[in-house]
């Protein structure tokens, strides 16, 4: 039988493993309420493939007493479990107006892996970006967003951006030239938003493809992130890395083993072809600069 994407079931694992958490039970006594062997609740908060019904995920969620919308968010993720497999995909495509819920597979991931590299080609990466330079972006592209939902969504992004003081967690930002001058908001955006992207350099692994890169290889890639995550919890056995690639008609997340080294070794070509953290420093100051008044 088809196991179809691991995304919604690695989603579901880490849902219950937070909610088991915050309500104090062990996984041992977590196993005991789900009436099955402590190995195979393991498989479960570890998103390795075990039966998910929907009695188990009540059981459970009434003992973690989680709230309603945590309790349809399972319920959902378990729905998208049986989708997958039914359709065989090794690949799980999330279009914007087909998820049940709110969940966004792509926060999750970020907030589950220990290392993210991102290769962008026209915009500033998300964990990076200014509040006024993320408004600038969710203005232009949702110009009908209520002012206090794109307040919510900018406070949101913030505290993502927590994720890049701790230490066991690499952001690796491969960006061509064009990303430091494409014009987002006004100048002075640009200008505070590269500032940024200077200060952040002393401690994120910022790289710069140079417009007169040598071998364009690289360059022939559209923007990607690909993911990587530490030993699973329970089994410790290494969690697969996961691709992934916006589209105007929906987001797509790679998971078969070889896609996903199809863009490591773009990866790798575009770290070939970057300039050192150093040199990258240097280009961004004299792109501020050209974006101060």
């Amino acid at each position: 039988m088809p196991s179809g994407s691991t995304l919604p079931r690695r989603a579901l694992g880490r849902q219950l493993r937070k909610l088991r958490e915050r309500s104090g039970f062990t996984a041992a006594a977590a196993s005991r309420i789900a009436e099955t062997s402590p190995q195979t609740y393991g498989r479960l908060e570890d998103g390795r493939i075990t039966k998910v019904t929907d009695m188990l995920l009540n059981t459970l969620a009434n003992a973690y007493r989680a709230t309603d919308s945590e309790r349809r968010l399972l319920l959902a993720l378990a729905q998208e479990i049986r989708t997958s497999a039914a359709t065989g995909g090794g690949w799980w495509r999330a279009y914007a107006d087909s998820l049940a819920t709110n969940f966004d597979h792509y926060l999750s991931l970020e907030d589950a892996a220990d290392w993210v590299t991102s290769w962008q080609t026209t915009l500033v990466p998300g964990l990076l970006q200014t509040r006024e330079y993320r408004r600038a972006i969710t203005w232009a592209t949702s110009h009908d967003t209520p002012a206090e939902e794109v307040d919510h969504m900018l406070d949101m992004a913030a505290k993502r951006q927590a994720m890049l003081d701790q230490r066991d967690f690499r952001f690796e930002a491969l960006l061509a030239e064009g990303v430091l001058h494409y014009q987002v908001g006004n100048p002075q955006i640009m200008a505070t938003q590269i500032q940024t992207l200077v200060n952040r350099s002393e401690r994120v692994e910022i790289r710069i493809v140079p417009f007169r890169a040598k071998n364009p290889s690289g360059l022939i890639a559209s923007p990607f992130v690909l993911f990587s995550f530490p030993p699973l919890l329970t089994s410790k056995l290494q969690e697969p890395p996961v691709a992934y690639v916006e589209g105007l008609a929906g987001d797509l997340y790679l998971e078969r083993e070889a896609e996903v080294k199809r863009f490591s070794r773009e990866a790798e070509c575009i770290r070939q072809v970057a300039l050192p953290r150093s040199a990258s420093r240097e280009l961004m100051l004299k792109a501020l600069k050209e974006w101060q008044p």
